[in-house]
């Protein structure tokens, strides 16, 4: 996508019919077949949590019917300041789409997030699984997007098909995803013979994971022009299923149409013309493999994602009554799901800025209030209810968890302690960050438009995860401290094995062994905990 942008699908699920009405050409979509019904009730218990996936084609043929639009905001995972999508208070969807899985620069069938954290790293550093498994327990859900605009998709550098299928599987299964969205653009959307690799590595696992009983659910993400895909994108789109893959649908990006829009052309205009065009193409390419669409099941497999606020291109500007006209289309329609770029995005920039219309990965360049863009669209509808986290998060209104330092992965939060933004704590179970100086204030506590709370809850303890382990940020240090000993400024002792140095003159005042250590006590910690900001 453009800018900062990202792209991922949401997934549409077979079931009951969209509140907007029948398509033209559609009966009205409530008045269902018994055989219709049965149809239904089989793709349900099939595909469960993955989505519009079909059983099989002759289901397609036969009528399914399409549910209501479905949104799913997508959200730039290594932009920094991190996103917290697991948290209500900054995020009012339920499912989001993490962008973007990407090739590693040092090995290309290895997968990684943006180029710069393998899956491990940033489920340490972007604490990812962790908030995952949150937004999971309450509900939510989250699909992962491959590609981008930057970077290398995965079927671009690993030219062997298996280790291919290795990549996405790592993924899919580490995440324990039931969507992938596959995001094509800039030189790759050319690449046949990457369109090939990526066909047979997906359908491969899809396979897989059908004969699991836990069907996989797939998105093209693709660019788009007024007058609908271009000729390499649908080449795409008909290497991608004649290569066996079962398609959920096709998410266009209705974004920097540049010179294929007339001057004349509203951004409204282009992205609805754009949309009809796509589901022409897109339901003559299904028929081309078989499979019949028409009408409502046409309109479940197409997804819009507009750029909220200033695109890439001067002039073009996706504004909130633009958004709200799109949300309007796509209950009209039935259109299959509904995303933006980006959460990351979905605010007004700050005074800072000279000019409102500006470019930002962070804010949307136009006037608005926090999140209007995700709330407008939210309206749409939440989609397939998402599946039980194995992880179970603490109810506060039940008995308190008494935290156990050794099994958790952060100093245990303390009243009287002093926190600095960025550090994380353990209380009642679950693991919190602090948003800015912290002190004597209840992490678990509910905030109020009154009082907001200073701490953002990442997600639970897991059962596998033991004490912090510090790490010297020096060498050398060998005396051993002493309660008799009276210790100068700039001394240097051991106290189990860590390192401190004095901060002032003192006897038998012990170095802290409660993290983080207070500036008002004597000794200096020298080596620092996961979890704590650098430079604290």
């Amino acid at each position: 996508m453009g800018g900062s942008r990202a792209a991922a699908p949401g997934e549409a699920a077979p079931g009951e019919a969209a509140p907007g009405g029948p398509a033209d050409d559609e009966q009205p979509r409530r008045r269902l077949s018994w055989t219709r019904l049965g149809l239904l009730v089989l793709v349900v218990a099939l595909v469960g949590g993955g989505g519009f996936a079909s059983v099989t084609r002759a289901a397609d043929q036969r009528g399914a019917v399409p549910v209501a639009s479905w949104s799913v905001p997508y959200v730039d995972v290594t932009l920094t300041p991190t996103f917290q999508f697991q948290d209500p208070e900054v995020n009012p969807a339920r499912t989001v789409a993490l962008a973007f899985v990407v090739a590693d620069p040092e090995d290309g069938c290895a997968p990684s997030w943006g180029g710069y954290y393998s899956p491990e790293q940033a489920g340490t550093d972007l604490e990812l699984d962790r908030r995952i498994a949150q937004l999971r327990s309450a509900g939510g859900d989250v699909l992962v997007s491959f590609g981008g605009q930057a970077n290398d998709e995965l079927a671009v550098t690993c030219t062997d098909a298996g280790d291919l299928t290795d990549a996405y599987r790592d993924v899919v299964e580490r995440y324990d995803l039931a969507t992938i969205d596959l995001d094509i653009e800039g030189p790759a959307l050319a690449d046949r013979a990457a369109a090939a690799r990526r066909a047979e590595a997906v359908a491969a696992l899809q396979r897989e994971r059908a004969a699991e009983g836990s069907p996989l659910a797939v998105w093209l993400t693709l660019p788009v022009a007024p007058t609908g895909l271009t000729g390499e994108a649908v080449e795409l789109v008909r290497a991608t299923l004649a290569g066996g893959v079962e398609l959920t649908g096709v998410n266009v990006m209705t974004m920097n149409y540049g010179a294929a829009r007339a001057a004349t052309q509203s951004m409204r205009a282009a992205t609805e013309q754009a949309l009809r065009a796509t589901a022409a193409q897109v339901e003559e390419l299904y028929e081309e493999h078989g499979t019949e669409l028409g009408g409502a099941r046409t309109w479940a497999r197409i997804g819009a994602t507009p750029m909220i606020g200033q695109n890439d291109v001067d002039g073009e500007v996706f504004t909130l009554a633009d958004a709200e006209a799109l949300a309007g289309f796509a209950r009209d329609t039935g259109l299959g799901r509904m995303s933006l770029w980006s959460l990351n995005r979905d605010t007004a920039c700050s005074a800072s800025f000279a000019d409102v219309a500006v470019l930002s990965n962070t804010c949307s360049g136009v006037d608005q209030e926090p999140l209007a863009f995700v709330q407008t669209f939210a309206e749409l509808g939440d989609g397939p209810a998402a599946r039980v986290s194995d992880v179970v998060v603490q109810d506060p209104t039940r008995q308190a968890v008494v935290d156990d330092p050794a099994t958790s992965p952060y100093p245990v939060w303390r009243s009287e302690a002093q926190y600095p933004a960025g550090y994380k704590v353990v209380w009642h179970g679950s693991v919190y960050q602090a948003r800015w100086y912290a002190e004597g204030i209840d992490p678990s506590v509910p905030a109020t438009a009154a009082t907001p709370s200073p701490w953002a809850l990442l997600g639970p303890v897991t059962t596998s995860e033991a004490a912090p382990e510090p790490v010297p940020t020096v060498t050398g240090v060998t005396e051993v401290w002493n309660p008799e000993t009276l210790y100068q400024k700039g001394a240097r002792v051991l106290l189990d094995g860590l390192p401190y140095e004095a901060r002032w003159a003192s006897r038998s005042e012990a170095p802290g062994t409660l993290f983080p250590v207070r500036s008002d006590q004597a000794w200096q910690p020298l080596f620092t905990l996961p979890g704590q900001p650098a430079g604290s």
